[in-house]
C-alpha cells in the first residue's frame, strides 16, 4: 500500500496505509502499552491498555485495532489517556495476587512493568481476593487462575498459530476463565503438542513451565543464545543457565527475544528437552575395559595414551584400511570436518561415514552446482506456493509446519501436499494427493505428465494442473526421496517457471555432516576423494584415493575380522542399525558419547563427551542455513569432541598443528595495549572476527577450522559478521563433480535411514529426557475427570 502521513504526539510519521497504529508507533519509537495485542495473532481489543486520543473522534481509540490513514492526529500521553490506563491497571490488580516475590514471571512480567510505569500509587479495591488452587494441565503447563488477566493470547496462539485449539474460554463476563478444550465435562488436561508457546506468550505468571517453576529468577541466570540440538530445523533457543555443583546447569529454554530463524517459536523439544544434559547417567570419567570384561574409570591421560597407542599400532601394522570412523549428526561442522581430516590424514583411511537421514549427496548432484535453487527456512514462510512431498512436518519438522501455517494465515499461501498419510497440515492445504507409501517416485512422474504412473481421476488431474500452473513454487521433499528419485524430482521442478527446493533430514547437523565430508567417497563440499588436489595441498599430506567402506560395510568387515579398530563419535549404530554385537568381537572399539549407549556398552574405551549445548562452533540445518553455536552449559569431567580428536591425533604421533591451523608464530593482543576500559579491544575483536582475521592461539579453537572450511568449501564462504550477529547465512553447493566418483557407497539407497522421530522423541538422546518421557506418558494414558476449580 501507498505510504500515508499522520501525526502522533506532535511528531509526523509516515507508514503504509492500513498499518496498525500500535505498530507504526513502535517503528517510530513511541511506546504504546498493550496486554492483549501480539504481532501475528488476530486482534482482540480486550485489555484497553493501548487507548489513545484521536483528534475529532469522541471516544478513546484502541491503538491495536486502529489503522492509520492520511492526515490523522493521535495523542498517546494526555491526562485522559493516563487516567484510563491507571484505571485499567487498578481493575486488573483488583483480584491479582501480590505474590511477585515467588512468581516465576517476576522480573519478566508485563503487568509488573506497566504497574510501575502506568499504574496508580494505591488501590481503592479492599475486598478479599478470591483464591484458586494451581492446576497442572500437563507435565509442562501449570495454570494459576488468579494471576490470569484474560488477554486471550494463549487461546489465540494455540488455535491460530499451532492449529491445535487446546485452550478456550469458559463462562462469560467477570466469571470468564481460560480452560482446556477437552471432551469430558470438567476435564483439566491439555490435548495438545506441548509446545509451551502459551507459557512464553503469557504477559503475566498465569501459565508457568513444569521445568522452570519455582527454581530460580531471571537475574540469577546467564542467558545464552545457541541452536537446538534436536530436529533438522535448527531453531535458535536461548538457554538460561546457572552455576551448579557439577558445572553450569540448564534450567530454562525459550526464545522470548524473537530472534533467529524461528522468531518466537519453539517446539516441546527445543523448549523443554534440554534436561538430558543434566541427567544422572551422564558419563564424567573415561572408561576402559578391564581383563575381567568390565568397564572401569581411568584417568584422562591413561585413556588418551591407550587409545592413541592402539590406533597408531593398527594403522602402522595393518594400514589405514583396517580402521573405521563413524561420525555424528549432532556434532558441530568444525568437529565433523576435523573428524574426516583426522581419519584421512592421521589414520590414512576413507572408511568414514555417519547415520544418513537424507540423501544430501544425491541432492547436491541433482542440482549440478546451480546457484539459487535451494530454499532457506525463511523462504518457507514467504513463498506463494509450496509443494510438500512426503514427510510429516508437524511431527518431524515443527518449525517448518509453523512457517507453513503462518504463511497461509498471513499471506494466503497455497500449499499442495503429496503424502501416504492424513497428515495434520492437510487442514491448511489447497489440494491433497494421496499416494501409497512406495508411490512417491510415481507421483513425481505423474506430475511431470505421465498419466500412467498412478491411478488418475479428475481430482488428481486438477492437483497436477494447479501445481504446474504456479509461477513460483517451493518444493519441500522428505527422506522418501533418494538417489535417482531426487534427480527426477529436481528435473521436474526445473521445468517449472521458477522453483526452489528443500531437502528434509533429521537432527540438527545431518546436512552439515554430509557437507563436511563424513562420507567414504566424498570430501567436504561433495568433492570426490579421487579429486583431492586442493585438500591435499592444504593438508600438506597425500590423502587415500580409493573410496572407503560405508557404515554398513564397516560392520560387515568387522564381522569378517578385517576391521582392526572402529572409532565412533556421538553415534549409536548398534541400536540404530540393529547390528549384531558379535560383529565387533574382534575389533578395538572407541566410543565418544554422553551416555553408555548400546554401542558404548560394547566399547573397549569410552570417552565422556560434551553435547551441543556445551560447545562452540557452527551447524547447518537441513535447509542449508549456517548458524553459530555458543557454549551455554558445562559439565565437570567431560570434553568436547573437537578437543578429544586433537588429543588423539597428538597421542597417535601427529602434531596438532598439522590438524588445526593455529599460532603460526604470532602473539595475541588481548587489549592490554589499548586499555581495559576503552572498549577498543572488543570493537577490534568483532572486526577481526567478521573478516576472518582474529588470532587463533589454541589447537582447540573451532574457528581455526571454520577458517579452513571457508577456504576449501565454496558454499561456506559466507559473511562471518552475520553469524556473529546471531543471524543465519544460507549456504549452497556450487561446482559439484560427484559424477566422477563411482565408489562403493554410490547408489546405496539403503544407507539412508530416517529417524522417524515424533514430536516427543529424539533418537537416543530423547531417551535421557525425563520431560519427554513424562509428556509421552501423559499422552498415552487417559486422565481422570476432575473439577476445574
Amino acid at each position: 500500500m501507498a505510504d500515508v502521513s499522520f501525526t502522533v504526539d506532535g511528531k509526523k510519521i509516515t507508514a503504509p496505509a492500513g498499518t496498525l497504529l500500535i505498530e507504526a508507533c513502535k517503528t517510530a519509537g513511541i511506546e504504546v502499552p498493550a496486554f492483549c495485542y501480539y504481532p501475528g495473532l488476530s486482534l482482540q481489543g480486550a485489555c484497553r491498555m493501548c487507548v489513545v486520543r484521536q483528534d475529532k473522534v469522541g471516544k478513546l481509540q484502541t491503538a491495536c485495532t486502529t489503522t492509520v490513514a492520511e492526515g490523522q492526529v493521535f495523542f498517546t500521553e494526555t491526562d485522559e489517556v493516563k487516567q484510563a490506563r491507571k484505571a485499567t491497571i487498578e481493575i486488573l490488580l483488583g483480584n491479582h495476587p501480590l505474590d511477585c516475590p515467588v512468581c516465576d514471571a517476576g522480573g519478566e512480567c508485563e503487568l509488573q512493568d506497566m504497574t510501575f510505569k502506568y499504574g496508580p500509587p494505591e488501590s481503592l479495591y479492599t475486598e478479599v481476593k478470591q483464591h484458586r488452587e494451581e492446576q497442572q494441565w500437563s507435565p509442562v503447563v501449570f495454570f494459576d487462575r488468579p494471576r490470569c488477566i484474560l488477554c486471550y493470547r494463549c487461546v489465540r496462539v494455540c488455535g491460530e498459530g499451532m492449529d491445535v485449539w487446546a485452550l478456550g474460554v469458559q463462562n462469560r463476563g467477570v466469571t470468564s476463565v481460560i480452560a482446556p478444550n477437552v471432551h469430558e465435562v470438567g476435564g483439566d488436561h491439555l490435548d495438545c503438542e506441548e509446545c509451551g508457546m502459551c507459557i512464553d506468550i503469557c504477559p503475566v505468571g498465569a501459565l508457568t513451565s513444569g521445568t522452570y517453576r519455582y527454581k530460580t529468577r531471571p537475574w540469577e541466570m546467564n542467558h545464552i543464545a545457541t541452536v537446538c540440538t534436536h530436529c533438522g530445523d535448527g531453531c535458535k533457543t536461548t538457554l538460561g543457565v546457572r552455576r551448579a555443583d557439577e558445572g553450569m546447569e540448564i534450567v530454562r529454554g525459550d526464545n522470548r527475544d524473537k530472534s533467529g530463524i524461528n522468531g518466537d517459536f519453539l517446539c516441546v523439544k527445543g523448549r523443554y528437552a534440554f534436561d538430558f544434559a543434566n541427567h544422572n547417567d551422564r558419563l564424567t570419567k573415561p572408561l576402559v575395559r578391564q581383563p575381567d570384561g568390565k568397564l572401569s574409570p581411568v584417568s584422562w591421560e591413561a585413556a588418551l595414551d591407550y587409545a592413541g597407542k592402539k590406533l597408531k599400532e593398527i594403522r602402522d601394522t595393518r594400514g589405514g584400511q583396517a580402521i573405521g570412523v563413524i561420525g555424528s549428526n549432532r556434532t558441530t561442522n568444525e568437529e565433523a570436518y576435523l573428524l574426516q581430516k583426522f581419519a584421512r590424514t592421521v589414520l590414512g583411511t576413507n572408511n568414514i561415514d555417519h547415520h544418513r537421514t537424507a540423501d544430501y549427496a544425491a541432492f547436491a548432484k541433482a542440482l549440478k552446482g546451480k546457484i539459487g535453487l535451494t530454499a532457506s527456512l525463511a523462504d518457507t514462510g514467504t513463498a506463494a506456493a509450496i509443494l510438500v512431498i512426503g514427510n510429516d512436518p508437524t511431527e518431524q519438522h515443527p518449525m517448518l509446519a509453523w512457517n507453513l501455517r503462518t504463511n497461509v494465515r498471513h499471506n494466503r499461501a497455497r500449499i499442495y501436499i503429496v503424502n501416504h498419510e492424513e497428515i495434520k497440515l492437510r487442514r491448511q492445504a489447497k489440494a491433497f494427493l494421496a499416494v501409497p507409501a512406495n508411490g512417491y517416485a510415481a507421483a513425481v512422474s505423474f506430475l511431470a505428465g505421465n498419466d500412467g504412473a498412478i491411478p488418475v481421476d479428475e481430482e488428481a488431474k486438477a492437483f497436477r494442473d494447479a501445481v504446474r500452473g504456479e509461477q513460483e513454487l517451493l518444493i519441500v521433499f522428505g527422506s522418501e526421496f533418494r538417489g535417482r528419485d531426487i534427480e527426477s524430482l529436481v528435473h521436474f521442478g526445473l521445468g517449472l517457471p521458477s522453483v526452489k527446493f528443500a531437502c528434509l533430514g533429521d537432527y540438527v547437523n545431518s546436512r552439515g555432516a554430509a557437507d563436511m565430508g563424513l562420507l567414504p567417497d566424498l570430501l567436504p563440499g561433495y568433492v570426490p576423494v579421487e579429486n583431492a588436489g586442493g585438500f591435499a595441498e592444504e593438508y600438506g599430506a597425500s590423502l587415500p584415493a580409493p573410496p572407503g567402506l560405508d557404515l554398513v560395510q564397516m560392520f560387515d568387515a568387522a564381522g569378517r575380522g578385517e576391521l582392526g579398530a572402529l572409532y565412533v563419535v556421538g553415534a549409536n549404530p548398534i541400536s540404530r542399525y540393529g547390528i549384531d554385537p558379535e560383529a565387533l568381537s574382534k575389533t578395538f572399539l572407541i566410543v565418544q558419547d554422553m551416555f553408555l549407549t548400546e554401542t558404548a556398552l560394547l566399547a573397549d574405551l569410552v570417552f565422556p563427551a560434551a553435547n551441543l549445548y556445551e560447545k562452540s562452533g557452527t551447524v547447518t540445518n537441513t535447509y542449508g542455513d549456517l548458524q553459530l553455536v555458543k557454549k551455554a552449559a558445562d559439565r565437570a569431567g567431560v570434553r568436547t569432541d573437537f578437543e578429544l580428536i586433537v588429543r588423539l591425533a597428538d597421542r597417535a604421533g601427529v602434531s596438532p598443528r598439522s590438524l588445526v591451523p593455529f599460532g603460526a608464530g604470532v602473539r595475541a593482543d588481548m587489549g592490554e595495549t589499548r586499555g581495559a576500559q576503552s572498549g577498543e579491544a572488543d570493537r577490534h575483536a568483532v572486526w577481526l572476527a567478521a573478516n576472518h582475521l582474529e588470532i587463533k592461539v589454541s589447537p582447540f579453537d573451532p574457528f581455526a577450522i571454520l577458517d579452513e572450511i571457508q577456504r576449501l568449501v565454496p558454499g561456506y564462504r559466507t559473511s562471518r559478521l552475520e553469524l556473529l550477529a546471531g543471524n543465519a547465512a544460507h549456504v549452497e553447493t556450487p561446482l559439484v563433480q560427484i559424477e566422477a566418483a563411482p565408489g562403493p557407497a554410490s547408489g546405496r539407497r539403503d544407507l539412508v535411514l530416517p529417524a522417524r522421530d515424533t514430536l516427543f522423541t529424539s533418537g537416543t538422546l530423547g531417551r535421557y529426557s525425563a520431560m519427554l518421557h513424562a509428556v509421552q506418558e501423559s499422552h498415552s494414558t487417559q486422565p481422570v475427570e476432575a473439577a476445574a476449580d
